[in-house]
This record gives C-alpha cells, structure tokens and sequence, in this order.
C-alpha cells in the first residue's frame, strides 16, 4: 500500500516586518521547525515519498543560508522527496533551485522537478507527474499534459502542481496558473496533489490543497497542516488524513465594544488562548475609564505571556461615568479639561482630534488615578 506525505507553501526566507524583531525571528524560525516536525511524521508513519507542491522558497534571492537549512531541515525522512517550483519559485532559468544545485545543498534523496514530466520511484509504487511553474505566471493549465502521459503499470499515478482550481477557489486568486477541476479524471490520476492555497482544502477526493504547514497570515482557512495519502493500488479511492504541524495560531479579532460585559468577554477570550498565539485586535465601540484601564493591564499580561499581542485602539471613545469622574476627584479647572475632553471626542467621531482627545484623557485619567487602592474606596 503506498503512502505519501502531500505538503506545499513552505516559503522559506519569508520575512515578518510587521512584527518586532523578536517575534519576526521566531516566527522565521518556527517555518524550519514545521519542515522538520513533517520529515519526522512521514518517518513515524513509514511513508514511501515526501511530495512537495510548489513554492518551497519564499522569492528567488533567499540567502545561500536559508537554501542549506531548508534542506537540511529534510534529513529526518530519508526516503525520497519530490519538490516542485511554485509561483514564488519558478524554476526559471537562473533560479533558487540552479543556486541550490551549485551550493551541493541539495541531497541524493531529494527530486527537483524543474521540468514537467515523471519522476518515477519504481521502489515506493510511485509515479509523479510534475507541472512546475518556469514563470511567475501563466495563464494556461499546464497539468494538461498529464491527459497523455504515459506512466508504467502498476505505478499510482499522482499529479504535482501549484495553481488555482477553476470555478472552485474565490475569484481574486482564479485568474493566473490555471488547473481544470476535473484533471484527476481526464488524466486518470489516483491523486492531484496541489499547492497554493494556504489551507487544507478538498476539491474533490483524489484532488487536495495541503495548505503551509506553519500559518503565516491571519486568514482562517485551516493552514499548519500535512496529509499524508494512502492508496492500497492504482484506481483505488485515496484515505486522506490530516496532522498538524503548526507552531503558532494565527488570531484576528474585529470588536465592537458597548457594554461592559462585551469587554469581560474579549478579555475572558484572550486569557484562554494557548501561550503559541498570534494576536491581531481591533476594537471600535465606546469604554469607561475603568473599563480601558481593565484593557490596558489586560494587553500588558497578554503581551508577556502571548508570541505577539497587536491592539488597535483608535476606533475607541472614552467614555467617563460619574464614578470614573468622582474616583479622579476631578474638579474645578480638571474637571473643565475632562469635560473639554469629553466633548471633543463627540464632536469629531473620528480622525486625528477624536484619536488626540481620546488619548489625553487616557492618560489624564492615569495621572489622576489614586496610587493608593485605599484612597479610591
């Protein structure tokens, strides 16, 4: 019964500058750690290959560094592997992949397949037909050789490509690198292992995404994951099963905050991520003085215990009750400015005033708050 491992979307030397330097290299790092936790599934679970389905690089200039580690990142499988240019890595005439087979980075074990056509691994019961991208984009499906190509008997016949399944995926990623949804059946293939889409997706039983499998953006679409395929012979209907591999959870939150109990509940939510977390926030809404100093020591904890912690506040207006204005003990000329305040936030809604407004009275607020809990009692 031969088993492989269907994995794409490594991207490798991708870069996070979005985050802090800490967080962006560990991120970076965790990418290396997916490819090794992969090598030790297939090794735990006997497979014959590893199939790569395109975009192992994350651009053609990564350093000569990321091109060794990638590799040897594999040596935990030592069966054989089968990578494919994707669109970030086309295997173009002067390509990462030619560096790489300069470098003498690239192991016996590992298949390039630079060149559409069938890789044969006669020992593990396996035939890939491989459709690499040589350019960034094409607008034509090159999986359709594989209606006539020809493979020895008794071999499955599996499909490895990068690109979009038409009238399948959404409309803004459809337009370039086109794969027919019925290839599996007009090339009578037993499986059609895809990259591209960065999620696990089924398009139909013999045709797969495996998606990343180390999550990279704040998408919802089932990413940090491998399959591993068994087929028991040719014509045979593919067991697909699912294993995660990510490091991190990816989190982005959009909320609109009212009353207090919608705050208890984003901040109830937040304490109960696992520590391996992500964290995108954006909040809008309105909060008392209390209510944003409760967010505040919040984010402080979250930001210590959590990978990365972002909050944007801006849509948020500072709301004072009576309480928060009586604990201030702000009266007199402050208590004019808290008013001043107050009504400037109103008065502009949004834009650069509210946002100015908003923090002053924040940070008023801080200055007036009583050091001493007693004293606030």
């Amino acid at each position: 019964m031969p088993k492989f491992l269907h994995t794409a979307d490594w991207q490798m030397g991708r870069t996070y500058s979005r985050f802090d330097t800490e967080d962006s290299a560990a991120l970076v790092e965790a990418r290396y750690e997916a490819i090794e936790r992969l090598a030790a599934l297939a090794t735990e679970h006997q497979c014959d290959a590893v199939l790569v389905a395109g975009d192992v690089f994350d651009a053609q200039t990564v350093s000569d560094r990321t091109i060794r580690r990638v590799f040897n990142a594999t040596r935990n499988f030592e069966g054989p592997w089968v990578m494919l240019p994707g669109n970030h890595d086309a295997a173009l005439a002067e390509s990462v992949w030619m560096r790489a087979k300069r470098l003498g980075a690239v192991p016996a074990n590992v298949h390039l397949a630079l060149e559409s056509g069938v890789t044969q691994l006669p020992e593990q019961g396996i035939a890939v037909l491989a459709a690499p991208l040589t350019q960034r984009h094409t607008y034509g499906d090159l999986t359709q050789p594989f209606d006539t190509t020809e493979t020895p008997s008794g071999l499955l016949r599996i499909g490895l490509a990068h690109g979009s399944v038409q009238g399948v995926l959404p409309d803004d990623i459809d337009s370039t690198n086109p794969i027919a949804p019925d290839r599996t059946q007009s090339a009578k293939l037993d499986y059609l292992a895809l990259g591209d889409w960065h999620g696990v997706r089924e398009i139909n039983e013999r045709t797969w995404y495996s998606g990343t499998p180390e999550p990279e953006r704040f998408r919802n679409n089932d990413a940090g994951y491998v399959l591993i395929v068994d087929i028991e012979e040719p014509g045979a209907t593919p067991k697909v099963t699912r294993y995660e591999t990510a490091r991190y959870q990816w989190h982005q939150w959009r909320e609109n905050l009212s009353v207090p109990s919608d705050l208890d509940e984003l901040l109830n939510r937040m304490s109960q991520l696992p520590e391996a977390s992500v964290l995108d926030v954006k909040l809008d809404g309105t909060l008392t003085l209390v209510g944003d100093q409760k967010l505040t020591d919040a984010l402080s904890i979250a930001e210590a215990r959590y990978r990365s912690v972002t909050c944007d506040r801006s849509g948020l207006q500072l709301e004072p009750t009576d309480e928060d204005i009586a604990a201030l003990r702000a009266d007199g000329y402050l208590g004019d400015v808290v008013q001043e305040l107050r009504e400037n936030q109103r008065a502009n809604d949004e834009g650069d005033d509210a946002e100015v407004a908003r923090d002053a009275l924040a940070i008023l607020a801080g200055l007036l708050k009583p050091k001493d809990p007693e004293v606030a009692k």
